[in-house]
């Protein structure tokens, strides 16, 4: 498992990995910069104050709570929008890992939406609620970690399945294998925790995720 994620981290400092790295940090800037304007402009519309000191506070407090608001959106918004080059990466991983002719099919596009849709999703309830836990002094750094580690292991390791598999033996196969899935989601959410390495959670899990698969799955290794 170790040397699935240390290949995992080498491959996504790859030119592929890197260009989906930069085309996802772009976007993700520029979504987090259009909420910041129109979310800035909504707020200070809807409380009137003539007073310049009032205005100065209620300018600063919007500011400074977009910002804690924003920061706790990067990790979701960077999911969801490397989730549209996901596919892209998983099939650069399987062309390293995997015998000529055994690489996996494209996710359908309705599905791939759905996942993606589901991966952001999990992120912004998991950090919300770690957010939440912040206040519970003594099980909020494990409840997070336990969180992410089954939410974004379960997930990214049924992304890497259903390449290969029906959705339902993707699910089945992720039962079987769950207390290693569990024990891999744990490198996950060490990145998931870590701020800066948070961004590059998707690219880290899918190619680490695929490896995970490919070791629990020794029929697909045979020529």
């Amino acid at each position: 498992m170790f040397e699935a994620a240390l290949a995992a981290l080498h491959q996504i400092l790859t030119p592929p990995f890197r260009s989906v790295l930069y085309k996802s940090l772009g976007l993700t800037l520029l979504l987090l910069a259009l909420a910041w304007a129109g979310l800035d402009k909504l707020a200070l519309s809807l409380v009137a104050v003539d007073h310049p000191l009032l205005h100065s506070i209620l300018t600063f407090a919007t500011g400074a709570g977009l910002v804690i608001f924003l920061a706790f959106l990067i990790g979701p918004v960077s999911i969801l929008v490397t989730g549209f080059f996901i596919d892209d990466l998983a099939a650069h991983v399987e062309q390293e890992i995997y015998p000529m002719g055994r690489i996996g099919r494209p996710v359908p596009a309705s599905a791939a939406i759905g996942m993606t849709l589901r991966f952001a999703l999990v992120s912004a309830a998991v950090n919300f609620v770690a957010l939440l836990l912040l206040l519970v002094p003594g099980i909020n750094a494990v409840a997070f970690f336990l969180a992410n580690a089954y939410l974004f292991g379960r997930e990214y390791f049924a992304f890497a399945a259903t390449r290969f598999r029906s959705a339902a033996e993707a699910d089945d196969m992720r039962q079987h294998y769950m207390p290693r899935i569990f024990l891999a989601g744990l490198l996950i959410a060490g990145f998931v925790a870590t701020p800066g390495l948070n961004l590059l959670t998707p690219m880290f899990a899918t190619a680490f995720m695929v490896r995970i698969h490919k070791k629990l799955s020794p029929e697909l290794s045979e020529p």
